[in-house]
């Protein structure tokens, strides 16, 4: 199936303004994203907030069934969290953490994850092993499997970081995972949308989301699948009377499905924008989709390539729409500020968001560049002409 560029161009009101390459990010919303959540947020101002939700309850649920279906996991399985990383931190904290236990992550691991392994360390005496890349600057799965003990706990990666392009082999690791019976946590929040998703295929345990990236979706949303056998196991960090029902002065009972993780109170018009934009990348095709970021980020490296002042700083055997990038004698805040002023939206990435990464290779910043199907390659030349000329 082939991408209508110009059709979705003409549906992304964003596309008039500027040339967007800042989706990994917050890409631009489609209009039917947009008019599902101004027209339930008029609705609420026309007649409440109580009402306008139980107006719209049977499309409120059925984003749990486009959820899953996205996923390739069942309705029971999802939970609408407020965005990825606190969808994340409500898998890893519901985890029966014991002194000794220990953590596998990789090298290129998302900072907010880092952090949460490290208070984990501090409060319980966890260890976190942070596994060697292979010879592509990945994940090196060999020696994961080397680094299995008796005492891990987790296996917890990100499947494309937010810098470096590459795309993690999520499916090795989560066959990794399963021969030993480790939990296994994969942040999904720049794959989702990105590329296809089946944690079937995948084999992960918990996986947790984002809207605003790839998506497309409205920001402050995201999404947590569990695997079901695996739920009643993990013991939410918090709870509220939705994610529990009060059953005496002393007791309580909490759900038995993944709602279990989320709180009464949520962006309601998000939860109807998420479900439309997850239509819309389910109507257009994952593959589809993968296949037109995928061509345009090469384009845009194989001409980042002849520019002698720049290096483009990607890895991985497998390389995604996330293109990343240094430019002789120009900091990526300077260079992002020029492109800006021409109405090109780029992103910088800091040491600080993949630290481990990012001082192996000894890189303090550079530009990130994250393209979408909606993208033209008459884009993807202009960006290049206002970097060569710096």
């Amino acid at each position: 199936m082939s991408i209508d560029v110009a059709r979705l161009r003409s549906e992304t009101p964003g596309c008039g303004n500027q040339a967007h390459f800042n989706n990994a990010g917050a890409a631009l919303p489609p209009k039917p994203v947009l008019d599902t959540v101004i027209t339930h947020l008029n609705r609420e101002a026309e007649i409440g907030g109580y009402e306008a939700a139980a107006e719209a309850s049977d499309r409120l649920e059925n984003f749990y069934n486009t959820a899953a279906r996205l996923v390739g996991g069942l309705p029971q399985e999802i939970a609408y969290i407020e965005n990825a990383t606190r969808a994340w931190d409500m898998a890893f904290y519901a985890i029966d953490w014991q002194s000794g236990d220990q953590i596998l992550t990789a090298q290129a691991e998302y900072a907010a994850n880092y952090i949460a392994y490290l208070h984990m360390a501090k409060r319980r005496g966890v260890e976190i092993i942070a596994v060697p890349n292979d010879e592509h600057g990945q994940i090196s799965v060999s020696a994961l499997e080397e680094r299995v003990t008796d005492r891990t706990k987790l296996i917890a990666i990100t499947h494309i970081p937010t810098n470096g392009g590459l795309v993690n082999p999520a499916a090795e690791v989560g066959k990794v995972a399963k021969s030993h019976g480790i939990l296994y946590l994969l942040d999904a929040c720049q794959s989702i949308g990105h590329i296809p998703m089946d944690v079937q295929a995948i084999g992960c345990d918990m996986l947790s989301a984002t809207g605003r990236k790839y998506l497309r979706g409205p920001r402050g949303t995201g999404f947590l699948w569990v695997r079901e056998p695996i739920i009643e196991t993990l013991d939410p960090p918090l709870l509220d009377l939705h994610a529990a029902t009060l059953t005496g002065p002393h007791s309580y009972e909490v759900r038995n499905d993944a709602r279990r993780f989320e709180n009464w109170e949520s962006f309601v018009a998000g939860r109807l924008g998420l479900t439309s934009a997850i239509d819309y990348a389910l109507d257009l095709g994952l593959d589809t989709i993968r296949d037109r970021i995928y061509d345009l980020a090469n384009q845009l490296r194989a001409e980042l390539d002849r520019l002698p002042s720049v290096t483009v700083c990607d890895l991985g055997e497998e390389k995604c729409g996330i293109v990343s990038f240094t430019v002789d004698d120009h900091t990526p805040a300077h260079i992002k500020e020029t492109l800006y002023a021409q109405q090109i939206n780029i992103h910088t990435s800091r040491r600080t968001s993949t630290l481990l990464d990012m001082t192996e290779r000894g890189i303090d910043a550079l530009v990130r560049a994250s393209v979408h199907y909606y993208n033209s390659e008459e884009e993807v030349d202009r960006m290049i002409r206002a970097i060569a000329s710096l």
